[in-house]
């Protein structure tokens, strides 16, 4: 008898557990599901009508290619926590213009750290493309530094690494905003030494974290004080050169 109820005591928490288990990974799911910022209709409305770009909404991602089909370079690029993948292709859209092959991913429940996929589930949306470079945006961006080593560049929008790169021949470029409320100015410098001494740090005045994407404003960030028109001009003032300068085998 006692043996008995000793046994139903351990399927009662048993199936406690499993319990506490599925909701919580049921809570993960809906919180992921959440509050996902979308893209704002008008910038995405001028990348579906840029008749020098082509864009798919491929498995892979949404890729973005030269009109005329001739690319040699490619970046994947990893959004932020919670925002539409499409909200990062009207400021990305030039580099598909001046001939880089951008493939925008889709991180697994819109979280880039549950993501685990390495960097050839993406560029297999082009596989002539030998020379890539990875990128991300804030959490993104994180993400984008666990998947360097593969690439022959790094490229940073409001966001900073939490692995040690310094040691690396990786050309990096990271772009940051004096108003971002969440990557802050503060915690871009605090995570310098993690880049190569040669990293190329810039700062754009009167950005904010959502600057770097058309996804509206966002909760904890600052107030910006530059145009969206403004933040595409000079980040790809800023970015087209870089990708035309990395190294190619």
């Amino acid at each position: 008898m006692q043996k008995k109820r000793g046994r139903r005591v351990v399927k009662v928490i048993l199936w406690g557990l499993v319990a506490v288990l599925v909701l919580g990974i049921g809570g993960i799911v809906a919180w992921s599901q959440i509050g996902v910022m979308p893209a704002e209709k008008a910038p995405l409305a001028s990348v579906r009508e840029n008749s020098a770009i082509h864009v798919e909404d491929a498995e892979q991602g949404i890729v973005m290619t030269p009109a005329d089909g001739e690319s040699e370079v490619g970046l994947v690029f990893i959004p932020g926590a919670k925002v539409d993948p499409w909200a990062y292709a009207p400021i990305l859209q030039s580099l598909a213009e001046e001939g880089v092959t951008v493939v925008i991913t889709r991180p697994w429940l819109n979280l880039a750290f549950f993501d685990l996929r390495g960097l050839d589930a993406f560029t297999s949306a082009a596989p002539d493309i030998d020379d890539w470079a990875i990128g991300g945006h804030s959490l993104g961006g994180v993400r984008a530094c666990q998947l360097a080593a593969d690439t022959e560049a790094l490229v940073l929008f409001g966001s900073y690494c939490s692995n040690d790169l310094s040691d690396t021949d990786l050309a990096v470029l990271s772009i940051s905003g004096s108003e971002d409320g969440l990557s802050t100015p503060e915690k871009i410098a605090a995570a310098r030494d993690m880049l190569p001494a040669d990293a190329e740090m810039v700062e754009i005045d009167g950005a904010s974290h959502a600057s770097f994407g058309d996804y509206g404003p966002q909760a904890g960030d600052g107030e910006p004080t530059i145009t969206s028109d403004d933040m595409h001009a000079q980040v790809a003032e800023i970015l087209d050169p870089f990708l035309a300068g990395i190294p190619q085998g």
